[in-house]
């Protein structure tokens, strides 16, 4: 591979790619790899890459009174019954 020295990046350019890096968890090195392979047309789409989102309300909808009750519902069912493996 071949390496390629960038002169000439402005400070608040570099510290974005610095942020957008760290969001991503990976180095600078590739976010820059991947906006040039984008820009030249060579990026490939990721199959499972999609997010959706028709299904979020159904989730996360219990309120605290409802949580509770259903913790306590399986707490209860977690119990061992000793007589039943004695």
């Amino acid at each position: 591979m071949k390496s390629i020295t960038i002169r000439g990046i402005e400070p608040e350019v570099a510290e974005r790619l610095k942020q957008l890096a760290s969001r991503q968890g990976t180095s600078m090195n590739r976010i820059i790899l991947e906006m040039i392979h984008k820009e030249l047309g060579w990026t490939k789409e990721k199959r499972y890459s999609r997010r959706y989102s028709d299904l979020d309300g159904l989730f996360g909808g219990w309120s605290e009174e409802e949580f509770q009750e259903i913790s306590s519902a399986i707490e209860e069912n977690r119990q061992i019954d000793r007589e039943l493996w004695l």
